[in-house]
């Protein structure tokens, strides 16, 4: 079984940077398809889609200004079956994408990877003061629904911050839900 592949486009506003592809979402060929998985639903109600879209929708996340990538491209059970090594390791390809590709901003989907590509034991939500591939970097909680550190709606807040300062620094600079 293969990983997912990217949607990425040159410019975008946001590039989601999940952890890794789940089993189910490899085997789907879309981003975000394990049931309970809260990403589509905390997307639309933090403005970044006109709707809820359904996995099978991910490409049309280009039309938002927005992109799908991976730190680790290989599908596991549980995220738990990636190092912190393998997350280091990872790193420069996805570094690459980044400076290729040249979003407005990176989200990191949890802590976990953008900790091991930065070499710190301890990140803070939100954004961060250094730049990955030359792009600023930002760091959500993942919506997993295995992470029930966070509820949905302090999802729902955390990412709309993010997509109200990628608006606000885009040449798009318009709101979806108009807010």
């Amino acid at each position: 079984m293969s990983g997912l592949p990217d949607i990425l486009a040159d410019d975008l506003d946001v590039v989601f940077c999940g952890l890794n592809p789940g089993l189910c979402a490899a085997d789907a060929g879309h981003h975000f398809v394990g049931r309970g998985n809260r990403f589509w639903p905390v997307l639309f109600r933090s403005g970044f889609t006109p709707r809820l879209f359904e996995p099978a929708d991910d490409r049309l996340l280009l039309n938002e200004g927005c992109g799908l990538t991976t730190v680790v491209a290989r599908p596991t059970a549980s995220v738990d079956q990636i190092s912190v090594s393998e997350f280091a390791g990872a790193s420069d390809t996805l570094r690459r994408k980044i400076e290729v590709h040249k979003p407005g901003f990176v989200a990191f989907l949890g802590k976990k990877a953008y900790s091991a590509i930065i070499d710190r034991s301890t990140v803070e939500w939100g954004p961060q003061t250094g730049l990955f591939g030359g792009t600023r970097a930002w760091v959500l909680p993942n919506p997993s629904g295995r992470n029930r550190g966070f509820s949905f709606d302090e999802l729902v807040v955390a990412y709309r911050e993010l997509r109200l300062a990628a608006r606000a620094g885009t040449k798009r600079n318009s709101c979806v839900d108009g807010r």
